[in-house]
């Protein structure tokens, strides 16, 4: 392997990592206020943490445990590479609603988001596949996108339109949305720029251009638009410190699991410190509220660019032996799909 390649190989495997670590470091903070983070955890997050027993969603989880953020990420990878890139959308719904089942009876409350469960629950009942995701608007096609991200490159054929087609077509079952596929294809076109050797003011570019060619697809509701608030959000937080970014974004640009709040949240977060993605993560699981995905995300576009080496190699170990991942061989396996492994 060249020079080359062996970045772009540590790059593919630093957006998994990015998003498994921000996801587990989120996980004992999300759905807390700022304040209450700040009571429990300080300004900024040490490292992992396991969830106190009267977490509503993560009670008792051991520190570096992942959340459905990573899991379906995951999902979503292995579908990519079983599909040699297509995502079949019967097989998507099948293996979401499988997941759901065996998150049930390992007894965890941290199960489908509202979008999802809403399509599915449309497309079980005999509604037509491609209508069921017309009212997906949340961020759950954002948080688990970065494969579609690694595995497909800009500059391909069809250049950036042919990423959003991919974006649309792994997210339309459950978010065919504007503003979903908005997010999703802004987080997918920053990692992906990311492996080809973009830093986080590039990918964050790349990102807006995506975000505004999205926004034209899917059915269109009534939202913020997500090019427009990542560009404002990185400029809100520029020269503030950790702790004030983290005011601001949880204040005024918002961390719920509205699209439009959590990816220019995740955006903003990962300009903070574009060459360090573990402090990114840190600083993205201190926001409150919906902290686990926008960590998640803000993660695995600091990690894309800057790339798994630049971890604390305890932390790759933890989220990989904590949850028996594979993020190395996955990485492979979508560069494969990138055509450039």
């Amino acid at each position: 392997m060249n020079d080359e390649a062996t970045a772009r190989a540590d790059r593919a495997l630093g957006a998994l990592l990015g998003l498994a670590v921000g996801d587990a470091l989120g996980m004992p903070t999300q759905l807390l206020s700022r304040d209450a983070v700040v009571a429990g955890y300080g300004p900024v997050l040490a490292g992992f943490t396991p969830a106190p027993a009267d977490h509503p969603i993560a009670a008792g989880l051991p520190a570096g445990t992942v959340t459905d953020d990573t899991e379906q990420a995951v999902l979503l990878a292995r579908l990519l590479v079983d599909g040699g890139g297509r995502v079949d959308p019967a097989e998507l719904a099948r293996r979401l609603v499988a997941w759901e089942d065996a998150m049930r009876a390992r007894g965890s409350l941290d199960l489908l988001g509202p979008s999802t469960k809403r399509a599915l629950a449309d497309l079980l009942a005999g509604a037509d596949p491609d209508d069921v995701g017309r009212y997906g608007d949340t961020n759950g096609a954002a948080m688990r996108v970065t494969p579609v991200g690694v595995a497909t490159p800009l500059d391909g054929p069809g250049g950036p339109s042919a990423l959003v087609d991919a974006v649309v077509a792994a997210s339309r079952l459950t978010h065919h949305t504007s503003v979903a596929l908005a997010g999703a294809a802004a987080v997918a076109a920053a990692v992906s720029a990311g492996i080809d050797g973009a830093d986080v003011r590039a990918a964050t570019h790349a990102a807006v251009d995506a975000a505004t060619q999205a926004a034209r697809r899917g059915r269109w509701v009534a939202a913020a638009d997500v090019a427009t608030r990542i560009r404002w959000a990185v400029g809100t937080v520029a020269g503030r410190t950790d702790a004030e970014a983290c005011d601001l974004v949880f204040r005024l640009v918002g961390t719920s699991l509205a699209t439009q709040e959590s990816v220019p949240a995740a955006f903003a977060l990962a300009s903070l410190h574009p060459d360090d993605p573990w402090r990114v993560c840190r600083v993205a699981a201190s926001v409150g509220g919906d902290c686990d995905t926008i960590a998640a995300m803000a993660g695995a576009v600091a990690g894309a660019c800057a790339g798994a080496a630049a971890f604390p190699p305890d932390a790759r170990a933890t989220v990989e032996s904590v949850n028996g991942l594979d993020l190395a061989g996955l990485a492979r396996d979508l560069l494969v799909l990138r055509g450039v492994a």
